[in-house]
């Protein structure tokens, strides 16, 4: 078996379990070795009956006294297994699992591991996950990692599948120079990956986390450096009219621009008449309006002849934002073409689209990665506006001097990043920050409560729907598992639906939905008919909806602060009062200390801060919210010391061997192209 084996050839994956593998990103042997844990889990001692508490993932002991009953009703078959200790008695069902009857022996003990609800006073746990007592201990006193699956594939497939590799011990090759992992004190590349899946300690894993996350930052900053020394000066060949143009148009806005925003607008604007093609970071708290920043931008690029692109992470979010420009271009009177591309697009749409871009020089392009297909051809594009998940390096902005001249590059970003880590983070571009937000919005009043408030919370989500207002939603899981500590999507829209009335229209949205399944949802979310919207962090970037005015979040504690605070960001969009509710399902001291961080302040960047501040070392059980860069482990906050060192060791590398020439940087120079030949597939370029 090699790296490059198809994982088909592992024992036990058939064609079924390979294309169910492969919608997981897995495709090889080497695939699977390198797609990380998405969390661990530590099996708790095991319970009596009497001693489970409702609303816990437990292990509760059961000793099978009478026979598994099975029902069968017209949909299902459900297996019933009951137990009694000190007098209380507790109830274990099985959906759809009729061989439990004979799994579950007469007179034997088993450990059975769930959550414990209770109903009418009686506990019970559904769909538990049966051990016997020396199954259990064997995984009781170990760290048991949980992935991130598809539908037919279990956790403990992947793992068993998993260990089948380990065990050939293929061996992945180390790159880092020796003098880097010993000054940084860093574990072999095998360990690393052997233990981050099945971690002999806490100890362990925390040394396997911490080399795995400086490899990401590492290569990723590694990638950025060689790019801005190859595209650091690139001549600017464009000639734009005079950034007075603007001045009539500023004048017809309905309100006035803030301070930091025209200060942006300045830096942007003396970037295009320089001596070279801009590469600029905006940075702009949620609701700071970064795009009236980057309209008039277009703007001066439409005025001067050029064409424009505006790229956008959703098919949702670029319609919306062709809609807002078409509003602005009647507003000033502009006469200017605007152009819409997606993916979804018939191929009519798409051909006229094509057939628009060659006959309007001067024309504003908005859409998604469509714009930048192979089709897609432009001869006049002088400026291209991407967000951070859609960053454009020298390579890629290559691929569009072959149709034209190099662009201008203007990435756009709503994460909150201190700045000594944004110029880590995005070292070959200039960064400008649009650190205020419009007088004219209202504060989000926001609050922190424990699960007892829930029934006052669905309360105030019914009086704000029948004012006419919407509702955010957020659990941290898509649906519920074995695994799963936590509220999810799935079986909170339910949930919700018995709780509200059923004149307000409850709908999900979640990542593993089809594109057009999830366009549609927003779309009818935007146009409010859908009252309640539950959902995964997707809606972290998503459409405006500023007639929504309540966000509230389960599990909060489970979430980074700036995280939280970019979904809060969702809401207070309008020109109502509108709220953030965080549910905090944690007896923790640090989680309360976390969250009222929040309470106190709506400034991103300051949250921030915070987080980088609260958020330990060890701290990484909870969900990564900086995930815009790809990273699989690492996360920008809890991780901001590995970050730093990985940009020392990378300026220290460039300065002493910038081609990477030297043999020992051999390595280095196969993880550089592999990084560049990932981001030209991600692009599909």
């Amino acid at each position: 078996m090699e790296l490059t084996t198809p994982i088909r050839g592992v024992k036990g994956v058939g064609e079924k379990t390979e294309q169910l593998f492969q919608k997981t990103g897995v495709y090889t042997v080497g695939d699977i070795l390198l797609r990380f844990p998405r969390e661990y889990i530590r099996f708790p001692a095991p319970a009596e009956i009497s001693e489970a508490v409702a609303g816990k993932k437990q292990a509760v002991v059961l000793r099978v006294e009478a026979p598994v009953i099975v029902k069968r009703t017209r949909s299902m078959q459900l297996a019933i297994a009951s137990g009694v200790h000190n007098n209380q008695k507790m109830e274990f069902l099985w959906f759809h699992m009729p061989y439990v009857r004979n799994t579950l022996v007469k007179g034997q003990s088993y450990i059975l591991y769930g959550s414990v609800q209770e109903k009418g006073g009686m506990l019970s746990m559904e769909q538990p996950v049966i051990y016997t007592p020396e199954q259990y201990h064997a995984v009781a006193d170990s760290l048991q990692p949980v992935y991130g699956l598809t539908n037919g594939l279990s956790n403990n497939l992947y793992k068993k599948t998993l260990r089948q590799v380990l065990e050939q011990q293929l061996l992945l090759q180390e790159y880092l120079p020796q003098e880097t992992r010993q000054s940084y004190k860093l574990a072999e590349y095998n360990y690393a990956v052997s233990q981050i899946h099945f971690p002999e300690s806490m100890d362990a894993l925390s040394k396997a986390r911490r080399r795995l996350v400086f490899d990401e930052f590492f290569q990723f900053i590694l990638y950025m450096q060689l790019q801005k020394e190859q595209g650091q000066k690139i001549e600017n060949r464009f000639v734009f009219c005079d950034s007075s143009m603007l001045d009539p148009l500023l004048a017809k806005l309905p309100y006035t621009l803030t301070a930091a925003q025209l200060r942006v607008l300045d830096d942007i604007q003396t970037d295009l008449h320089g001596e070279y093609i801009m590469q600029r970071l905006v940075q702009g708290d949620v609701g700071s309006g970064k795009t009236i920043v980057a309209f008039f931008a277009m703007c001066l690029v439409s005025a001067s002849g050029y064409q424009s692109a505006l790229m956008a992470p959703t098919e949702v979010l670029a319609a919306q934002h062709y809609e807002t420009f078409a509003q602005y271009i009647e507003l000033f009177g502009i006469h200017t073409h605007l152009v819409l591309l997606t993916g979804t697009m018939t191929a009519k749409q798409k051909r006229r689209a094509y057939e628009r871009l060659q006959l309007f020089p001067d024309a504003m392009v908005i859409g998604t990665h469509a714009l930048f297909q192979e089709k897609a051809v432009y001869d006049n594009l002088a400026l291209v506006i991407t967000d951070e998940q859609h960053r454009f390096g020298v390579r890629q902005r290559e691929t569009f001097s072959l149709k034209g001249e190099s662009p201008h590059i203007l990435v756009m970003s709503a994460t909150p990043i201190p700045r000594t880590l944004a110029i880590i983070l995005y070292g070959d571009l200039d960064i400008s920050v649009i650190d205020e937000v419009p007088a004219k919005r209202l504060p989000v009043k926001n609050c922190v409560v424990g699960t007892g408030w829930r029934p006052n919370a669905y309360e105030f989500i019914r009086k704000e729907a029948a004012l006419g207002h919407q509702a955010y939603v957020i659990c941290p899981f898509v649906e519920a598992s074995e695994y799963a500590e936590g509220e999810n999507v799935i079986d909170y829209t339910q949930k919700l639906r018995q709780a509200l009335p059923e004149s307000i229209e409850v709908a999900f949205l979640h990542g593993k939905m089809r594109s057009d399944l999830k366009n549609k949802v927003m779309e009818a979310f935007a146009a409010n008919e859908i009252q309640v919207l539950v959902s995964t962090t997707v809606v972290e970037v998503g459409v405006n909806v500023p007639n929504a005015t309540v966000m509230m979040i389960e599990d909060a504690q489970r979430f980074g602060l700036a995280q939280l605070h970019q979904l809060r960001g969702r809401v207070g969009r309008g020109d109502a009062q509108s709220y953030c509710i965080m549910i905090n399902t944690s007896d923790a001291k640090g989680a309360s200390k976390r969250l009222d961080v929040l309470n106190r302040t709506n400034d991103g960047f300051q949250i921030a801060s915070e987080d980088l501040k609260l958020r330990g070392p060890g701290d990484f059980f909870g969900i990564r919210q900086s995930g815009d860069m790809e990273f699989q482990l690492a996360d920008i906050y809890q991780d901001a010391g590995v970050l730093r060192q990985a940009s020392e060791e990378v300026q220290r590398i460039l300065g002493c061997d910038r081609e990477l020439e030297l043999p020992e940087h051999e390595g280095l120079r196969r993880k550089a192209q592999e990084y560049f030949e990932r981001q030209m597939e991600r692009f599909n370029l």
